[in-house]
């Protein structure tokens, strides 16, 4: 007995970001640099001591933390200034929040992987109950209930920390912690990790005011003269250039991408500003963001009339199909390569950035209003793990092969950079269930995809069913309804057909299956009503004895020669 389908999720248009960030690079002289480093390092540690006293007070409740933020505050001005211990202060909270929460996902990702163990050892090794089957052998069953007890003690340590508040926060990331430990497996000298850990321990952010100049009096931005200015700490006065303890930076600073929205924010608002250094480049960067109105999105209906792209997410490639209004593919299949295995942080982002342009680029010359893709986190199988079984086995090398589709795959990060882009270019971005795209896209598009071009994969033919079901279509197309005539079939059809530029001709779609794609309450295809009327007639009585004349009474003879 077949398995029914799952309910599918209608398609909603993804939420613009409500702020913007811009780079640019600071080209300042050694002693700007040597300045910064030092107010950095300076600052780095305030605030690496006052989150490890926000970490040992553990959870506190909405009045408890506003006074041991006041009191740490209180402490920190003495050293820096009041502008400045309230940035670290600011920041050690949202870190001990982010550890909060990192802490309860761990909590839920051991959860699941414990009831799954459960159901499994509850079948007997080799055997099958539903869907659920056993371990394949006993050392394996054996191997499970030694990793579930351990999975128990490492969740009563997790519900322990919880329930008292008990976090662990790395400031400068725990992967660089512990590349300290195998260095010649990072690729990484002594002397060039203790820069890189420096680096990433500094502190150089500054909170913007709305009411104040330039939005910031901590960290200052001047739009039409360029300059940049800096708000010294007590202890580091005498590196003062510039009047009440600032110091201004030898170099002209200008934001070479958004520089407009970055000043008229700088004149009217608030704006918050992140110094950072990179040590392997040797360069130092500004960053500047704020928080901006977010625009009225257009609705599902308003976006149907319009072509939208599809675009499929895979490892190591985007696969993007133009789909027009009445659900037919235009134009050719598009393949954008995005390799992102093994390849440094910087270049990986760039990698993304440079294939969302692509896509962007191709949805402006082709006219469609959105880019229409997957809702697809893998939370689920981050969560089990190598407990997760089913069609998409954790064992062996079907299993390794997974995990590293999972791993590959950059869903979280291309959602959030293709939302981010695709809002500055004008485009709304559709986000639509992944359930079934790709089996459906195989059975009811591949072989039309692949008549208008040779290059059409199973990843352009599920695109295609993204972008349908952005448009509120169904995946499959009906080819005629029965009340078309056969001499007629292929000319009318319920739904568009796809026009293929082969030989010049137009040709339509041949060998569509019918499947359905409802919730598991309708199993099968509901019977089309007959338009014309079903004859009337009654059922013949007995004709034997009123209406034969029955056997002859005597048999002529026939001539042999007749």
């Amino acid at each position: 007995m077949s398995r029914g389908l799952r309910a599918i999720s209608p398609p909603f248009v993804v939420a613009p970001p409500s702020g913007a960030r811009v780079r640019t690079r600071l080209k300042g002289t050694d002693a700007d640099a040597a300045v910064l480093m030092a107010v950095g390092t300076h600052l780095g540690a305030l605030a690496g001591k006052d989150l490890a006293e926000r970490c040992r007070k553990g959870r506190l409740g909405a009045e408890e933390k506003a006074i041991s933020r006041r009191e740490r505050k209180r402490s920190l001005t003495q050293a820096s200034s009041s502008r400045w211990a309230g940035a670290i202060t600011r920041t050690s909270e949202d870190a001990f929040g982010l550890a909060l929460r990192n802490l309860a996902a761990e909590r839920q990702s051991l959860l699941s992987r414990i009831a799954q163990m459960r159901r499994r050892l509850s079948v007997p090794v080799t055997e099958r109950r539903g869907q659920l089957r056993g371990y394949r052998t006993r050392d394996e069953r054996h191997q499970k209930q030694r990793r579930l007890q351990v999975l128990g003690h490492r969740l009563a340590v997790v519900d322990r920390r919880l329930q008292a508040g008990q976090v662990s926060v790395c400031r400068g990331g725990k992967a660089l912690a512990r590349a300290h430990h195998h260095l010649e497996e990072a690729g990484l000298g002594e002397s060039e990790w203790q820069e890189r850990w420096q680096a990433e321990r500094l502190f150089l952010t500054a909170d913007g005011e709305k009411d104040r100049l330039w939005g910031n009096l901590t960290i200052r931005w001047h739009p039409d003269e360029h300059w940049v200015e800096i708000a010294l700490p007590e202890p580091l006065a005498h590196l003062a250039n510039r009047p009440h303890a600032r110091y201004r930076l030898s170099c002209p600073v200008t934001f070479s991408h958004r520089g407009a929205e970055v000043a008229a924010q700088a004149t009217t608002g608030a704006v918050r500003y992140d110094i950072t250094f990179m040590p392997e480049k040797g360069r130092w960067y500004l960053n500047a963001s704020w928080k901006c109105p977010v625009p009225e999105s257009p609705t599902l209906d308003q976006l149907e009339v319009h072509r939208v792209l599809a675009v499929d997410v895979n490892a190591g490639h985007l696969d993007a199909m133009v789909v027009a209004p009445s659900g037919s593919p235009v134009g050719r299949p598009l393949t954008i390569p995005l390799a992102l295995a093994g390849l440094p942080t910087t270049t990986r982002d760039g990698h993304l950035r440079a294939a969302i342009s692509a896509l962007l680029a191709t949805a402006r010359a082709n006219g469609c209003r959105a880019v229409v893709t997957e809702d697809l986190d893998f939370v689920e199988a981050r969560e089990l793990g190598r407990e997760r079984s089913g069609r998409r086995p954790s064992r062996g090398r079907r299993g390794r092969s997974f995990r590293r589709l999972v791993a590959g795959t950059p869903t979280a990060k291309f959602c959030d950079r293709l939302v981010q882009m695709a809002t500055n270019a004008g485009i709304v971005v559709v986000a639509v269930d992944p359930a079934y795209t790709s089996r459906w896209g195989a059975e009811h598009w591949l072989g039309s995809l692949q008549e208008i071009s040779a290059d059409a994969l199973g990843h352009h033919a599920a695109a295609l069913v993204i972008g349908r079901r952005g448009l509120g279509q169904r995946a499959r197309q009906r080819k005629r309804c029965d009340s078309t005539p056969a001499e007629h079939g292929e000319e009318t059809a319920t739904r568009p057909v796809v026009w293929s530029k082969v030989a010049g001709r137009p040709a339509v779609l041949s060998g569509q299956r019918m499947r359905n794609t409802g919730t598991q309450g309708a199993r099968g295809q509901p019977h089309l009503r007959r338009k014309t009327r079903t004859a009337e007639w009654t059922t013949p009585v007995n004709q034997v004895a009123q209406d034969r004349s029955g056997p002859p009474a005597r048999r002529d003879p026939v001539p042999l020669s007749v």
